[in-house]
């Protein structure tokens, strides 16, 4: 993780989690809103669980099981959101979550730094497939996984249980062959 070199792209920074993240990550996740379109961020956001969470994945990082990177904008340095490919080394392919804060929607942030992570998967990390999901009920999400060239998959039903309530998801994927030849063009 120290030889990691961060990701850019026109208007971010992507680069690994840092301990003194925790009090940004921690403003932005007391979010009711933001919670309620993500699969395990709770509300209200617990005090102190962003460290741990920081911890949690700097070590996931090193052992290759999750690779989690914050979105910065590159003008103010500022945390906005956070990226990640979860890892399937068996089969060779990652699961592709973030979030952002709500006061960085709709200004096309997710998908810069989705495609920056996909590509990064893909070229350096080998994956041969990368996935992606979203509750039906955002389909803000789907656009994004749309833009970075994911195809529609399918609905699971009833997939996810957040808080109380049993979630129908959209599922997305892309194989690194895909990418390759529309990245070429």
């Amino acid at each position: 993780m120290q030889d990691f070199i961060p990701l850019e792209t026109e208007r971010l920074e992507l680069r690994p989690l840092r301990a003194r993240d925790a009090v940004e990550i921690e403003q932005l996740l007391n979010d009711k809103e933001l919670a309620s379109n993500t699969e395990s961020i709770d509300f209200p956001y617990p005090p102190g669980d962003a460290a741990h969470w920081i911890d949690r994945n700097q070590d996931r990082w090193r052992v290759g099981e999750a690779y989690v990177l914050t979105i910065c904008q590159k003008e103010t340095e500022r945390l906005i959101g956070t990226i990640e490919l979860l890892a399937n080394k068996q089969n060779h392919r990652a699961e592709l979550s973030y979030w952002i804060g709500r006061n960085f929607w709709n200004q096309g942030f997710a998908t810069e730094a989705a495609n920056a992570i996909v590509n990064f998967g893909f070229t350096e990390l080998g994956f041969a497939r990368i996935t992606s999901q979203h509750f039906t009920r955002n389909p803000a999400s789907g656009r994004v996984l749309e833009k970075i060239g994911m195809r529609f998959e399918g609905t699971r039903k009833g997939h996810i249980r957040k808080w109380n309530q049993f979630e129908d998801v959209n599922i997305y994927g892309m194989l690194a062959c895909n990418y390759r030849a529309k990245t070429s063009r």
